[in-house]
């Protein structure tokens, strides 16, 4: 794999560091960082509710009520 250096302040190489485990590199730090912030994204898109949209859960329980058993 090819890699690339960044340039962090001090404070935000500790800052991130705190996110780590013993033997945990930056690199997987990061990786499972950015992944919680996808799967975050994705839960507000599918839970976000505005003029056009309701959140999942209410259209579940909407269903549920219309076509009960």
């Amino acid at each position: 794999m090819e890699t690339s250096t960044i340039q962090l302040s001090k404070e935000t190489k500790k800052k991130i560091s705190s996110f780590g485990a013993k033997g945990e590199s930056y690199e997987d730090i990061l990786l499972r960082l950015y992944k919680s912030a996808v799967e975050r994204q994705l839960h507000d898109f599918l839970y976000k509710e505005d003029d056009n949209f309701i959140s999942i859960e209410k259209a579940l329980n909407k269903a549920k009520k219309k076509w009960q058993k």
